[in-house]
């Protein structure tokens, strides 16, 4: 496993070392904090629910239409 050193300020490593948990590391505590930001696809779940049957179609008839005219990899 490398190092690296890093310059924070002040008030960052007062705050890193606020979210620090007992027996975790600075590392772990970068980590934990990036992972957590990364969004949730259960965020968007039922996004589509308040639209209308017709505007799903029509949704539906779009992806379909840009599916067939985009080349495949």
């Amino acid at each position: 496993m490398g190092f690296r050193t890093i310059s924070l300020s002040d008030a960052v490593y007062r705050r890193l070392k606020a979210e620090k948990r007992s027996g975790e590391s600075f590392s772990d505590v970068i980590s934990r904090l990036l992972q957590s930001k990364q969004p949730s696809l259960l965020k968007y779940a039922g996004a589509w629910k308040p639209l209308s049957p017709e505007e799903l179609r029509e949704i539906k008839a779009r992806v379909e239409k840009l599916r067939h005219g985009t080349p495949a990899r």
